[in-house]
């Protein structure tokens, strides 16, 4: 916990007005924005594609964008929609 807390207050003066910005943003420069990006595009893949494949592509993505794997998981346990048939043609 010393080392993160000497990471996001390296350079910055405590007593300075912005000393919360800029013990922000040293953390926010820790996080590994690319590997958080990818996996999310993943999950966002496999979502559409559990989606689609039990017909609920846009339900899936919304999902697995929101909650991730657990997203996967709803999506799956969620029953299909039932099918409806075309209405039939009106009686001459």
């Amino acid at each position: 916990m010393d080392e993160l807390l000497a990471k996001a207050t390296q350079g910055v003066d405590v007593d300075s007005p912005d000393a919360f910005l800029q013990i922000f943003l040293n953390l926010m420069g820790l996080v590994p924005w690319a590997a958080l990006f990818w996996w999310s595009v993943v999950f966002v893949v496999v979502g559409a594609l559990l989606g689609w494949w039990r017909g609920r592509t846009l339900e899936g993505v919304v999902l697995a964008l929101v909650l991730g794997p657990i997203g996967w998981i709803v999506v799956w346990l969620r029953p299909r929609p039932k099918a409806v048939p075309p209405p039939l043609p009106p009686r001459r």
